[in-house]
């Protein structure tokens, strides 16, 4: 029988060098560069990241989720879940590791569908971490819904015209390229008539119109673009995929995109609880630790039976996707870890702040941005709404209408059964007696 939860010993030691690591030599960087992840590297960024960047390689822990061709290790998703939840605790963590979001998906989907053009032009710099990307798909309009996407690309003789607009367009403002879904046969369903294009951020006709920021953003100023593709041209050999083929390739990127969302939002709600913790075991009141009131007790372990069942359950689909290799196959549980993330991290934060009072509050600790980043992974890859009604029709698939007037455990019937099933017995002790 085949039921371990343990780590094998050889890739624990590699977790255990990799939570020294990011605690020593990475989190520092958060307090130095907290919002610069995505800006250009300068060269002082370089002296620095570069030296830990070469030490993760060493490690065998660079871009572990892309295969040795590609300057990683191939590791399914059990294992990326175990160090994801390690990097999950530091914005810049995921940068030094080679495996930052939208980056890495990015990557993935044009190491699968690029061609060897492709990889050479996007990818490897892409992996070097020397340019960065952004993924164009949502649109003003429709966020949630793509079969109302209107962004069109039209044959030109051996070109694309792209028309239309993206919005949230992560990091497009410091990207080098993106990649943008549009509508290539308005004929038929959205599902089989859209492709997706590599476009470089300086062809004409690509206007950020907006930068939109986050809350406590300047305004303008965010990472999140509106984009007008206002007669953008490209080359045939923009395609990324085969044409018409948009739905295949997003699905490759967002299946993976949205549970290792969840395996980094691990990492990020044990922080909190760890601070909560702290807290509770540091500060007196009321003639006695906050640890000893039963308010506090009642917070800790709230957020530990959160966090420990999130944990397993990612733990749990990642093991799926490795044992399938098919994304498909465990669309359920994924749509549910994507549904559960951004209340376990909300709520652990929420405690964590209200343990520390009103220095909880302020921006001198991490609390509200954690509780921020709840709200925006409520949204991202699809908002918790529509992925709780793909869990819902995936686990209806699973049973069937009952058969007659009443339920199919309505006691009275069952007792009626029962007795049927049981009815030479009983009278056979009857007549004995």
């Amino acid at each position: 029988m085949g039921w371990d939860f343990e780590t094998d010993p050889a890739y624990q030691e590699k977790l255990d060098w990799a939570d020294e690591f990011v605690r020593e030599e990475v989190e520092p960087l958060d307090l130095l560069w907290g919002n610069e992840t995505f800006l250009p590297r300068d060269d002082t960024k370089r002296r620095i990241l570069e030296p830990l960047k070469a030490e993760v390689k060493r490690q065998g822990l660079w871009a572990t989720h892309l295969g040795p061709e590609l300057g990683g290790q191939g590791h399914g998703q059990l294992k990326l879940a175990l160090l994801n939840e390690i990097l999950g605790r530091s914005p810049w963590a995921s940068h030094v590791f080679g495996c930052q979001a939208p980056d890495t998906g990015n990557a993935e989907i044009i190491a699968h569908y690029g061609t060897e053009e492709q990889k050479e032009r996007y990818l490897q710099p892409l992996l070097d971490g020397e340019i960065f990307s952004s993924y164009s798909m949502t649109e003003p309009h429709a966020g949630a819904d793509p079969t109302q996407f209107t962004c069109q690309a039209d044959k030109d003789g051996d070109e694309w015209v792209i028309n239309g607009w993206k919005y949230f367009s992560s990091n497009a403002k410091v990207a080098s390229f993106l990649i943008v879904m549009a509508v290539t046969d308005p004929e038929v369903s959205r599902y089989q008539g859209m492709s997706m294009f590599l476009v470089p951020t300086d062809t004409a006709g690509v206007k950020i119109e907006r930068n939109v920021g986050l809350y406590g953003e300047a305004m303008n100023d965010g990472f999140h673009a509106l984009i007008h593709y206002d007669g953008v041209r490209v080359p045939a050999d923009a395609l990324l995929g085969g044409e018409n083929q948009a739905f295949a390739v997003a699905q490759t990127r967002l299946g993976g995109g949205r549970i290792h969302h969840a395996m980094r939002t691990i990492g990020l709600a044990q922080k909190a609880l760890d601070m909560m913790c702290e807290r509770a075991l540091s500060r007196e009141t009321q003639g006695s630790l906050l640890a000893d009131k039963q308010f506090v007790q009642g917070y800790i372990a709230d957020s530990y039976a959160q966090l420990i069942q999130f944990r397993l359950f990612v733990l749990y689909t990642a093991w799926q996707i490795d044992k399938h290799n098919d994304y498909k196959k465990v669309r359920k549980d994924i749509a549910t870890a994507k549904v559960v993330m951004p209340t376990v991290l909300h709520d652990i934060a929420w405690r964590a702040m209200q343990v520390h009072g009103a220095l909880g509050t302020t921006n001198e600790m991490p609390f509200f941005q954690m509780i921020h980043g709840a709200g925006v992974m409520g949204l991202a890859d699809g908002p918790t709404e529509v992925h709780k009604v793909t869990v819902a029709k995936q686990v209806l698939r699973g049973y069937r209408p009952g058969d007659g007037r009443w339920p199919t455990e309505w006691i009275p019937g069952k007792a009626e059964a029962a007795r049927a099933k049981f009815a030479d017995r009983i009278e056979h002790e009857v007549g004995n007696l």
